[in-house]
């Protein structure tokens, strides 16, 4: 075991065993570890295996050689509850465990800090998304193989080519990822009559997720560039917190159909729903209605019915469906010590898994640190200097890890530098300079909540699509719009200071194929050419190691000037200078003029050593060319 945390938390920063403050700049290993390796398609029956995710073995010098080269140091390691347990409860799949083990070790050898994210979207393969094994839905009754049919969930496997992009968003809305998280989180409050083996199905699902993670750090204990875990990737409330169980609320997809929660519930339960379609997030209704389980079948297995109707929610009523407490889920019911008090999802429920996951792995891993998220672009609980004390009196180590996109250009595919969405604020930005100074305000405001609260800003994930509407990037190689836009969001990421992992590298990643989930196109990388995608938009001049405080940190792409202010003090600094933004070498000015400079070309490093203390300035700009 470890005897010295390799890094430990300073506040709102990070520090390494020398005391310098670092800058995590990686990617997310990747966007395909949501699927299984074999057998190949993303099928939804039979025997499955994740070994040879994030890649083959083999392969692993090849990707994280290319990964270091870009000057990533930090990857955020993508793995699933389903890769680890998918066989049924307390069974773990150790041949996937081990090869986990072998690829962290890999990471270890080119010096990268990893932490490792249990992933989900939209709870699970069956519901839509990915993350929870196939027996979390058998055990509180529902028949995955009946989610299709009911309209519970709509899934690529099922859709084919009728599966439109983005559609893994809505399934947040229908019924079984709804459900599902509602009873993760919230079971024991909204579902207190549900059991299963005699244990209350939210504390049922929590233990069998923790006890994954926790079995997952035992078998990689000894690999030292494992810096901690991720909490629970983009939590989603479920039904919790819905003020009206027959309005749309939530969507988050450009168009589409979204039922009411209402409507969810009693198609669940065999009645046929007619729902309406949808335009521009939800605004506009589309004419036509679509039929939600047109031929009324059940999605329960025999001996079990719809959670929400046995607490009450709902009820058949001369044959009918009808709503009870169309305000079941936005106040805590009757029979709880806080009953009647209005709902927070992030601070009553989200928060208390959150300290429980810490709490649970912290006791073998004390050199753990924790990367927490909030419902992306919504709720988030607080870590405010008391949120972060655990029963024992510690401080748990939180990072606070949230997500932001471009919205317009996720969810479009099509990149529009005079136009962006401020997401939190919903309103379009409009104009070149507004959308640059709009996206570096956007994530500003998000890192200046953490370190308000005393905690280390990092955005875990940010991304483009690289099959841009009307590009043709692909045949031509040409990511010039990419480029931009994820300069853009580097420009924004340099003025906060903060931590970044780019979503995604996908080692299986094609140009025809995209990540191999739900239709998404974001990879840095493509084995169709072999080589990255759009490189001088994310690869670019940063301090990786600081001695002393950083002040400003910015870099031109038009003139390839970088420059760094900081406070230092006695010590040495460590910046990445890639040589594809220097083909002829760079230059330096350092302020004051006593600091040792020593640059290594070969590794695109310059390291700064300073003697003394105060304000210093560094400026990196292209060389000279000489006329001969």
């Amino acid at each position: 075991m470890k005897t010295e945390p390799r890094f430990t938390l300073d506040g709102i920063h990070i520090r390494d065993k020398d005391g310098r403050y670092v800058l995590f700049r990686g990617c997310n290993l990747g966007g395909d570890s949501k699927i299984p390796a074999s057998p190949a398609g993303n099928p939804l029956s039979g025997t499955v295996s994740f070994v040879g995710r994030p890649f083959p073995l083999e392969e692993a010098d090849d990707h994280l050689s290319r990964l270091a080269g870009w000057g990533f140091n930090a990857i955020r390691m993508i793995i699933t509850w389903e890769a680890v347990e998918h066989e049924g409860p307390g069974i773990y799949d150790e041949d996937y465990l081990a090869y986990l083990r072998e690829v962290l070790k890999k990471c270890e050898h080119y010096g990268f800090a990893v932490f490792i994210d249990p992933h989900q979207d939209a709870w699970s393969r069956w519901s839509g998304g990915d993350g929870a094994p196939r027996w979390t839905l058998e055990a509180v009754g529902i028949d995955p193989d009946k989610i299709s049919a009911t309209g519970a969930a709509f899934t690529i496997q099922e859709q084919g080519t009728s599966y439109q992009p983005m559609s893994w968003g809505l399934n947040n809305l229908r019924y079984a990822a709804a459900t599902m998280s509602t009873l993760f989180f919230a079971g024991n409050v909204f579902a207190p009559g549900l059991f299963v083996e005699g244990v209350p199905v939210q504390d049922w699902l929590q233990d069998h997720f923790i006890d994954a993670m926790k079995h997952t750090a035992r078998r990689i204990k000894d690999c030292d560039a494992v810096i901690g875990f991720g909490l629970f990737n983009e939590p989603q409330p479920g039904f919790v917190g819905l003020r009206n169980l027959a309005d749309h609320a939530r969507i988050t997809a450009r168009s589409g159909s979204a039922p009411t929660a209402f409507d969810a519930m009693a198609a669940s339960s065999g009645f046929t729903r007619k729902i309406r379609r949808f335009s521009l997030f939800g605004a506009l209704p589309v004419p036509g209605y679509e039929l939600l389980n047109p031929a009324g079948e059940q999605l329960f297995r025999e001996g079990f019915a719809c959670p929400w109707k046995n607490a009450g929610v709902w009820d058949v009523r001369n044959g009918k469906p009808v709503v009870l407490k169309t305000d079941y889920f936005s106040k805590i019911p009757a029979g709880n010590a806080s009953e009647g008090t209005p709902v927070s999802f992030a601070e009553q429920f989200l928060k208390p898994f959150q300290k429980r996951f810490m709490q649970a792995l912290l006791k073998k891993h004390k050199h753990y640190l924790f990367f927490a998220e909030g419902v992306p672009m919504a709720e988030r609980p607080s870590w405010n200097r008391e949120d972060r004390v655990s029963p024992e009196g510690t401080t748990l180590p939180v990072v606070e890890a949230f997500h932001w996109y471009e919205g317009m250009t996720l969810l479009s595919k099509k990149w529009r530098p005079w136009i962006c969405a401020d997401s939190e604020r919903g309103t379009p930005v409009f104009g070149r300079a507004a959308v640059k100074k709009s996206i570096a305000e956007q994530i500003g405001r998000l890192a200046s909540r953490s370190r308000a609260e005393g905690v280390p800003a990092f955005l875990g994930e940010f991304g483009v699509p690289f099959d841009l509407a009307g590009s043709s990037s692909f045949q031509t190689g040409d990511y010039t719009k990419q480029e931009e836009a994820l300069s853009l969001m580097y420009d924004g990421i340099d003025s906060a200071f903060i931590h970044s992992t780019i979503w995604n590298y996908s080692a299986s990643n094609t140009h025809e194929q995209g990540d191999s989930w739900n239709t998404e196109n974001l990879s840095i990388y493509s084995r169709s050419s072999g080589e990255g995608r759009a490189v001088r938009g994310f690869s670019r001049p940063y301090v990786m190691a600081l001695s002393g405080k950083p002040l400003e940190m910015r870099f031109d792409t038009n003139s390839a000037v970088f420059q760094l202010r900081w406070d230092a003090v006695p010590g040495t600094s460590e910046i990445y200078v890639p040589s594809h933004w220097y083909p002829d070498g760079w230059e330096t000015d350092v302020l004051p003029a006593d600091i040792g400079i020593r640059k290594d070309p070969a590794s695109q490093r310059l390291f700064l050593d300073c003697r003394a203390s105060g304000v210093m300035t560094l400026r990196i700009q292209p060389c000279k060319k000489t006329v001969s």
